[in-house]
């Protein structure tokens, strides 16, 4: 049976190298951090990282690649020029992280146009991602995460993933697709082959699906990482609310097709849900992953 890469967001509380063990300690084999406080824009790993131990403790216990979520602050589709240069700044800081853990990654939400439209917010936002890579190491990389369409959020239409990449045009430029986001934006998870049984035609009268979005957009091969996230909110909301595998509104039927897909086999799959305690991922999300994979 093939051994997925199958992680989590984890606590880096007391040391990188004790995410590691929090990671295995769930049965994780790769796994997702903050670098530094997600809520505020200093920057506090430098003063933390013990990098040979993590490494360390990495080979010792075989969770890797490790992930990172930037900082929720972050806007780079702003018309607020002080968190325009804030937003960039950290990110090249998150990125500079990326490279001393020798990361899969640095996953960021792109931010709101705060009702301006993304026409009118784009180029900005290439510009900014543009200088974050130039000025960053190479072994370091950007993931775009695709949004759920709330509240002006840029990237909610995957289109928006396949403009930014066109125009920025490097190979360290990537996305991330969330499953959770993707369905409340209305993109489908399950198999568009099945359209007799299709239980989204009370949402829309056309029903979009990721497969056939990713498929004609060409986007398969930058795909670096899946959030595998279940939804408290229904198909189309348009609402960004996290659930445990299995527990929400995404069907069972949805998860084991598009994570079963052969193009999909390669790709690490972290969770950041609430866990079956409210304390975050936890074995038994773990393991309901495994299963839908077949991983175990």
């Amino acid at each position: 049976m093939k051994t997925r890469k199958i992680g989590a967001h984890v606590s880096a509380a007391g040391g990188f190298d004790k995410a590691v063990e929090r990671a295995a300690e769930i049965g994780a084999n790769c796994m997702q951090v903050f670098s530094s406080s997600p809520r505020g824009w200093a920057n506090t790993w430098e003063n933390t990282l013990d990098a040979e131990k993590l490494f360390t403790k990495q080979k010792e216990l075989s969770v890797s690649p490790i992930f990172t979520h930037a900082l929720y602050l972050a806007n780079l589709a702003t018309d607020k020029e002080a968190i325009l240069t804030n937003s960039v700044r950290a990110l090249k800081d998150e990125l500079r992280f990326d490279s001393a853990v020798r990361g899969g990654g640095v996953i960021v939400h792109l931010g709101s146009h705060q009702g301006r439209g993304w026409e009118a917010s784009r180029d900005q936002v290439v510009r900014a991602i543009g200088e974050i890579l130039e000025e960053t190491p190479e072994n370091s990389a950007l993931l775009i995460e695709n949004s759920a369409g709330q509240n002006g959020k840029v990237v909610s239409n995957l289109a928006e993933i396949r403009w930014l990449l066109d125009k920025v045009k490097s190979d360290r430029l990537g996305w991330c697709l969330d499953t959770a986001h993707a369905f409340a934006a209305g993109f489908a998870l399950g198999d568009p082959a099945e359209v007799e049984e299709d239980r989204h035609q009370v949402f829309l009268e056309e029903p979009r699906y990721a497969v056939v979005a990713i498929e004609q957009l060409g986007l398969w091969e930058t795909l670096k990482c899946i959030h595998v996230n279940d939804s408290k909110m229904p198909y189309g909301s348009g609402k960004d609310r996290h659930e445990n595998l299995l527990d929400g509104e995404i069907p069972q039927d949805d998860f084991e097709y598009f994570l079963n897909l052969p193009q999909v086999q390669e790709i690490p799959l972290i969770m950041e849900v609430p866990g079956i305690k409210g304390t975050g991922p936890d074995a038994e999300n773990v393991k309901r992953l495994q299963d839908l994979v077949g991983s175990r």
